[in-house]
């Protein structure tokens, strides 16, 4: 704003805004735990919102994935998802409700029933295949990045999910 002196106005320089941000910090100097869990948090927002124009969830992405195999019960779905019977139907309900999926009464007990994906279904799913690919940067040897992946999970996960298996195992 200009400010009134002798023999006129005068430009002011302008303040500084009164919030500036910090300078930027250098991440190679965080630690790996960080730099990990910041990495995963960024790949999850972006998986969201992609999943989200394709009218899925993360939950329901899995839930295709595991359907691929064939018709599976809500609590084998929820077994091998590593969630409870009761989040397991609140996904079934959205899929269901999306034509994604159709649960069956099971022939031979009838209380329970069988879920299986549905040609919608199948769609959806193929539809995500690119998803890596097209959200995640280069990494030059993805085998490797994926094999370190997997061997942080499977340390990680033997206490919290009790699993005697580690995730190479498991592939």
């Amino acid at each position: 704003m200009p400010e009134e002196v002798e023999g006129g106005l005068r430009e002011m320089p302008e303040a500084p805004p009164t919030s500036q941000q910090p300078p930027a910090e250098d991440i190679s100097t965080w630690p790996t735990g960080r730099l990990l869990s910041t990495a995963a948090r960024l790949v999850e927002h972006a998986w969201i919102a992609e999943l989200e124009r394709r009218g899925l969830t993360h939950a329901g992405l899995i839930v295709l994935h595991i359907l691929t195999t064939g018709p599976r019960s809500q609590t084998d779905l929820a077994r091998l998802a590593r969630v409870e019977n009761q989040t397991m139907s609140r996904t079934l309900d959205r899929l269901q409700r999306q034509n994604f999926v159709e649960r069956m009464p099971d022939p031979s007990d009838r209380r329970r029933h069988v879920v299986s994906i549905t040609r919608s279904g199948d769609e959806a799913w193929a539809s995500t295949r690119t998803l890596e690919r097209d959200l995640m940067p280069d990494v030059g040897d993805a085998s490797a990045f994926r094999t370190a992946l997997l061997d942080i999970i499977s340390s990680s996960a033997l206490e919290r999910w009790n699993t005697g298996k580690t995730a190479s195992a498991a592939q």
